[in-house]
């Protein structure tokens, strides 16, 4: 199981309950509490809210230490050991960046950048991707790229398939699936709106990819010795790398996933002085982006990124605005109309899965008339992941979010690039590698079929 809950810790107060989109959890007040595995998305924000934790007065110091073997945490880990949990993979990532046959190469997503920080005493929502390029050479990764190029590559094939529908008369609206918690949602509730899922596979599978074929050849290594390591702010990225089509590479795409978290217990363990770090830049190509790749982290970003490029797209035009504020917001539905050129875009932003549960009903009437929607499972994006920084107290809760989503977007105001299809390594991909996208290559490499069944190990 990617995410558990300790019976002999948890209290029964049921908190996790109330946060749990999909009403997967099970219990009685005041008893422990069980995860129903036909129902759980794996998105990992009962373990953000769960209180209930293992005491040295109450339980001793060797409950404590057996409970951190059980969980393959390091030995340096000192944090207080909570009933919910997520599966801990820091150790087969230290093995792999210690094997010298091994080629080991790393990518982060946007909202890691914002929160990593928080794990070593900074302020909450500090930015530093400087840093955190810093502490993964540290840690002896060969080559350090970033998500956000790859969230680049997702406009280019998500926008000019989005254009593709609109205009020839495909199916609508067309979700996003970034998220694979909601697409896994999507796909065990409502199997038969999968076709309204963009075939994209999400930034971190594209990533993947990227690295095992595009990247295998400019650094004239064999694909066979490629680790590949993501570092991720979302519980379900670990399921997600797991799918069984996430290998249109040959290989299997992304090996493993450590959350943000599990990032900082890397580092603690392997004794880097992040504060003390010198920023460094993330390696070229594959870890080149904009600031349209940077927003994917919050709600709202990847609409906006889409429309940023897709209105010069279609249009041939500059957008009159690169900040479209009418997408952005927080938990809850917004819908707008945006007009690109002679075009009514119809498009919708839900954060909170809950939120999405209406939509799809009204789809499944032929009620809903919009043509674009993103869809994220946490309450204000990838920001509010899952396996972000831990954060007990509901108005440090606020505030982390607050502070993530301003950095996010004053990361990307800050860049010269705020365009996907402007960045100049994106540009280079096309040409030297993927054609064009929705090419034959780009088809074969960066899209996938959304399809799986409730007897999928969770």
């Amino acid at each position: 199981m990617i995410i558990s809950i300790d019976k002999d810790l948890c209290t029964g107060c049921r908190e996790c309950s109330k946060v749990c989109p999909v009403d997967a959890i099970e219990g009685d007040q005041g008893k422990p509490q069980q995860i129903n595995t036909d129902k759980c998305i794996l998105c990992g924000q009962c373990i953000q809210t769960c209180k209930s934790y293992a005491s040295i007065i109450d339980e001793g110091f060797e409950f404590i230490e057996n409970k951190r073997d059980e969980r393959n945490l390091p030995k340096s880990v000192k944090e207080p050991i909570f009933a919910a949990f997520n599966v801990c993979d820091v150790e087969r990532v230290k093995k792999a960046i210690s094997n010298p046959n091994l080629i080991t190469m790393v990518q982060c997503a946007p909202a890691v950048r914002v929160a990593i920080a928080e794990e070593f005493g900074y302020d909450l929502g500090y930015l530093t991707p400087g840093k955190m390029a810093a502490a993964l050479r540290k840690l002896n990764f060969d080559k350090v790229y970033d998500t956000n190029f790859a969230a680049d590559l997702t406009i280019m094939e998500e926008g000019s398939e989005l254009i593709k529908r609109v205009t020839e008369g495909g199916k609508l609206p067309m979700f996003t699936s970034c998220c694979p918690a909601w697409v896994k949602f999507l796909e065990e509730n409502y199997p038969k709106l999968t076709d309204h899922l963009s075939s994209c596979k999400s930034p971190q599978q594209m990533e993947g990819a990227m690295i095992k074929t595009y990247g295998a050849q400019i650094n004239n290594i064999d694909a066979s010795k490629i680790y590949s390591v993501s570092i991720m702010p979302c519980t379900c990225k670990k399921f997600e790398c797991d799918r069984e089509e996430m290998n249109s590479s040959g290989y299997k795409d992304v090996d493993v996933v450590l959350t943000t978290r599990e990032l900082g217990y890397l580092i603690k363990d392997m004794k880097i002085d992040f504060s003390n770090l010198k920023e460094e830049k993330f390696d070229s190509p594959l870890g080149t982006y904009s600031g349209a790749g940077t927003i994917f982290g919050v709600t709202g970003g990847v609409m906006e990124a889409a429309i940023r490029t897709g209105y010069e797209l279609i249009t041939k035009e500059s957008i009159p605005n690169v900040e479209v504020v009418q997408v952005r917001g927080e938990d809850g539905f917004r819908q707008s109309i945006i007009k690109v050129g002679k075009l009514n875009l119809r498009v919708g932003v839900v954060s909170g899965l809950k939120n999405v549960i209406p939509l799809l009903e009204k789809l499944n009437c032929k009620e809903l008339e919009l043509d674009f929607i993103e869809v994220m499972t946490c309450p204000v994006g990838c920001v509010s992941g899952g396996g972000q920084p831990k954060l007990l107290l509901e108005e440090y809760k606020k505030t982390a979010y607050e502070n993530r989503i301003k950095a996010t977007y004053a990361h990307d105001s800050n860049l010269e690039i705020r365009k996907s299809h402007e960045n100049p390594d994106i540009q280079k991909i096309y040409d030297e590698f993927l054609g064009e996208p929705l090419g034959e290559k780009s088809h074969h490499l960066l899209h996938t079929k959304y399809a799986i069944t409730k007897e999928v190990v969770k």
